[in-house]
């Protein structure tokens, strides 16, 4: 009988030192660290917001007649700007820009009309370009561009001339430029445009009033400070 007894006093001890076992086990396994992956981190697009403040050269190409006058011809002289540009981004890639800045010039005779000074007139040309940016050379990110420009033509002065009118036109822009970015939101500019610019004008010489056509077609240069959002 103590056999017996003493039998399953063993045996009782054995299941309960298993079953603490499995309790320590399980909690050993509550207790060991859990592994978690790294959060994934947070990539912040840049604003399509993007503004630009340049000096502007503006540099018409030259030429132009007076009707019914043979041999006529003008030149205008040049002018530096200061100018605004905001753009807009579609995709890393495609831009709009938009160019706002006021520019003043002379206009004078040459050819049969060498001598005579027309005249001044300010030149409002907004100028709306489609453009390009490669993206695969790091800071350095140039583009191209083609577009709108739509000139308005106010404040007009004459001097050898009784009467001066320029009509508001439109005409054709093409681009290329680049912005090195110093940081996320700084870089520089350098931009060159070319507008293709021929309005028509009356001017009052004497007794007649006379029409012609101005090829201004300037050439725009520019640089200055960029600024992304």
């Amino acid at each position: 009988m103590i056999k017996g007894i003493w039998g399953r006093t063993i045996a009782g001890a054995t299941v309960g030192m298993a079953m603490l076992g499995s309790a320590f086990g399980a909690m050993a396994a509550d207790l060991s660290p859990v592994y978690k992956a790294p959060a994934a981190p947070v990539v912040s697009e840049p604003s399509p917001w993007m503004i630009r403040v340049r000096a502007l050269g503006v540099l018409p190409a030259g030429g132009g007649h007076v009707n019914g006058v043979a041999g006529s011809s003008l030149s205008y002289s040049d002018s530096v700007v200061p100018e605004l540009d905001i753009s807009y981004f579609f995709t890393k890639n495609i831009a709009a820009e938009l160019i706002l800045g006021v520019t003043p010039h002379n206009i004078y005779g040459a050819g049969t009309l060498g001598g005579l000074n027309v005249g001044k007139v300010w030149l409002l040309p907004p100028t709306l370009t489609l453009q390009y940016h490669f993206t695969d050379f790091g800071a350095f990110k140039p583009y191209v561009g083609v577009g709108v420009n739509y000139t308005v033509f106010f404040n007009t002065k004459t001097y050898d001339t009784q009467s001066l009118d320029v009509k508001n036109t439109f005409g054709w822009a093409v681009q290329a430029g680049f912005d090195y970015m110093i940081d996320k939101h700084w870089g520089v500019n350098v931009d060159i445009k070319k507008l293709f610019l021929e309005p028509d004008f009356t001017v009052g010489v004497g007794n007649a009033v006379l029409t012609g056509t101005a090829d201004l077609n300037p050439w725009i240069v520019g640089g200055g400070v960029t600024y992304r959002f």
